[in-house]
């Protein structure tokens, strides 16, 4: 049995709300803000949500939803839960096309007949603890979103005592408290399925699942009216939630153990001659050099943008939890974090704290071509750290922690996320991964052939003819290579009874 939900007179919507939502969009909010979503949004369980003709961004969002039970004007936030009559599951849908000309008020990209279904049931809100709340959100079957009010930012309570605060809000009215990360682009024929719970509560209140399911329209807008839809590479990520998962950059690649000790057998100078042989030309990260003498780092590219400072911009993106303290938190075991500092070494990019947070997390290292702040102790920390030196001032100089994850340019190099990156005495260079085992064969192979070189030097033999080899050299180099790899002891292997 479904509980009816008359039409509220206001809904209500939180732009930002959940720590991980906020985490993947790079901002986290100083305070609530919020955009209203017209009553003929509503929908129902069970009912359909249309994609409308010539749009490709309509998205799901997962939401706790609270229905007002009496009237709350300038609630204090101790009182302001008693003024929620209910807690149901919504679905925040969205339309990402028609987002650029509205702004943050999203009236027509969330505003969409159906673009708000509730229910189906309701939760009495004075049996459960609003900060132990659970949403899930399923896609043809597969959960796509599970978190609970404990990642919120903004406790719920204070949403209702913030709204009250410069408004009436009225029995019926219905407060959509965002959505966690999971959120993505559904498409004609996804069923999706949002549940809310009280899984520590007494008898495991629950919502029951609010079933949507997408359908196509057929008919175009009306292109003499209004905006039409527009969607650029901005839109498609934040809409599908990551560029990776809106094909907008390639997975990036697994480094296997055995060509990660190939690339540090192999030495820079002879992976960037292998390179050159093949054509690339510009895979120098120039102007950088180890904090840590003889130091070596072989890793995947995990990217980190700033730009030129700003002072609005920093204000926004500077403070919090920014884009430079995700990519430290976020770097995986034997990952190299690269940075575009736009080649400014009058500020530093980095310092001990976040150097100790890439050490634990098992970064293979750090390449920037900015500066490096304390640059004894992270040194003393034990990351290899490539910089163009120290510099003691502060992020907020020159530079905005801007993206991660994102193509980008250091030292004159482009970089991708998860190019195989390799630096040493030499210097460092960018490998494109499809070529990685390639090169790295081909470099050690030639640094066994430079030996042999070597050895004949050292007998006296003079270079003309013999560096690099003539066709005479190289068929004693051939044959006497033959005639080791015939005497080699061959190892074999078994198993033990």
């Amino acid at each position: 049995m479904t509980d009816t939900i008359a039409r509220p007179g206001k809904i209500i919507a939180i732009h930002l709300s959940y720590a991980s939502r906020a985490d993947q969009r790079g901002r986290r909010p100083a305070a609530p803000s919020y955009f209203f979503k017209p009553s003929s949004s509503v929908g129902v369980s069970g009912g359909t949500v249309e994609r409308p003709a010539g749009t490709e961004l309509l998205a799901f969002e997962g939401e706790i939803a609270l229905v007002i039970g009496t009237p709350a004007r300038r609630v204090a936030l101790a009182d302001a839960w008693t003024h929620v009559a209910w807690v149901t599951a919504s679905n925040d849908l969205g339309l990402y096309d028609l987002r650029a000309n509205d702004k943050g008020s999203n009236v027509r990209s969330k505003g969409g007949d159906g673009y708000t279904p509730l229910g189906p049931h309701l939760i009495d809100a004075r049996t459960v603890d609003p900060t132990a709340l659970r949403v899930r959100a399923w896609v043809n079957g597969e959960l796509r979103q599970d978190d609970t009010t404990a990642g919120l930012i903004f406790p719920l309570a204070q949403l209702v005592a913030d709204l009250s605060q410069h408004f009436t809000l009225e029995p019926g009215d219905v407060i959509l408290t965002g959505t966690p990360a999971g959120s993505s682009v559904i498409v004609p024929g996804d069923v999706v399925e949002i549940e809310v719970d009280a899984p520590d509560a007494s008898g495991s209140p629950t919502s029951g699942r609010l079933v949507t399911t997408v359908t196509q329209g057929h008919v175009a807008f009306d292109e003499t009216v209004g905006s039409l839809p527009a969607v650029d590479d901005l839109q498609r990520t934040e809409a599908w939630g990551s560029a990776e998962a809106a094909g907008l950059v390639e997975a990036s690649p697994t480094l296997s153990s055995a060509l990660r000790a190939k690339l540090l057998e192999a030495p820079t100078a002879g992976l960037s001659a292998q390179l050159r042989k093949r054509g690339h030309h510009s895979c120098f990260i120039d102007g950088v050099t180890a904090n840590i003498p003889g130091s070596k780092i072989v890793g995947t590219a995990k990217t980190l943008r700033f730009v030129p400072f700003r002072e609005d911009l920093f204000a926004s993106h500077g403070g919090g939890y920014n884009a430079q303290k995700r990519a430290f938190d976020a770097v995986e075991e034997g990952e190299v974090i690269v940075i575009e500092a736009r080649g400014d070494a009058t500020t530093g990019t980095l310092g001990d704290i976040l150097a100790l947070r890439a050490r634990t997390r098992g970064a293979a290292g750090v390449v920037t071509d900015g500066g490096v702040r304390d640059f004894d102790q992270v040194a003393d920390i034990g990351l290899p750290v490539f910089s163009q030196g120290a510099h003691p001032s502060v992020l907020g100089r020159r530079h905005v922690p801007w993206k991660v994850d994102v193509t980008i340019a250091c030292g004159g190099a482009t970089v991708q996320p998860g190019d195989i990156v390799v630096g040493d005495g030499d210097g460092v260079i960018v490998i494109p991964p499809a070529l990685a085992e390639e090169i790295a064969n081909a470099a050690i192979a030639q640094e066994h052939e430079d030996a042999w070189i070597a050895t004949q030097v050292e007998a006296g033999h003079p270079v003309d003819g013999l560096f690099p080899l003539n066709a005479e050299w190289r068929a004693r180099y051939e044959a006497e290579t033959a005639r080791q790899n015939e005497t080699a002891p061959h190892t074999e292997t078994g198993t033990n009874a």
